[in-house]
């Protein structure tokens, strides 16, 4: 059952239904709008081992469990409070390893707009793409991603620099 913080940001964007928004940006890669926990049977469908959540409200309980990892990295989409790039190298490690053995990606924030596509971004920097061509990828298999948007691209870039000075 969703929570009513779930069905108050519905209600805010006017959505009528409660389906799944998901784009698969590669093989090993997905981006969503905030998934209800009646959403976990199709995520599993599509073989996704990890979720990283990248809103600040509370996940649905079936998100959380078996057969997921999880991993919940609090942040919020404001220019003046930039992503922290922390989380960014937080979430890209997680996620690499998923991805190495096989595995597969879900992440999401409220929309499936600025801060999932940041995400989506670095984890795609982490496998050796450039910021440009993660950033093309993002938006040529999700339309509402924008990960080119000022503030999200400035850490995205941010990202990017710290990650290839260390790796």
């Amino acid at each position: 059952m969703p929570s009513l913080m779930r069905k108050l940001h519905l209600l805010r964007t006017g959505k009528k239904d409660d389906a799944l928004d998901i784009s698969p940006i590669t093989d090993y890669l997905f981006i969503s709008g905030w998934p209800s926990g009646e959403h976990a049977p199709q995520i599993a469908e599509l073989g996704i081992t990890l979720i990283i959540s990248m809103i600040r409200e509370k996940q649905d309980a079936e998100l959380t469990q078996p057969p997921f990892q999880n991993i919940q990295l609090k942040t919020t989409d404001f220019v003046l409070l930039p992503i922290a790039t922390d989380k960014l190298r937080q979430g890209v490690e997680a996620a690499l390893p998923v991805i190495e053995k096989g595995g597969k990606v879900l992440t999401y924030c409220k929309s499936g707009i600025h801060r999932s596509a940041a995400m989506a971004s670095c984890i795609l920097i982490g496998r050796g793409y450039s910021v440009d061509e993660a950033i093309w990828l993002i938006k040529e298999k999700r339309s509402a991603a924008k990960p080119d948007t000022p503030h999200i691209r400035k850490q995205i870039e941010q990202f990017a620099q710290e990650w290839r000075t260390n790796h």
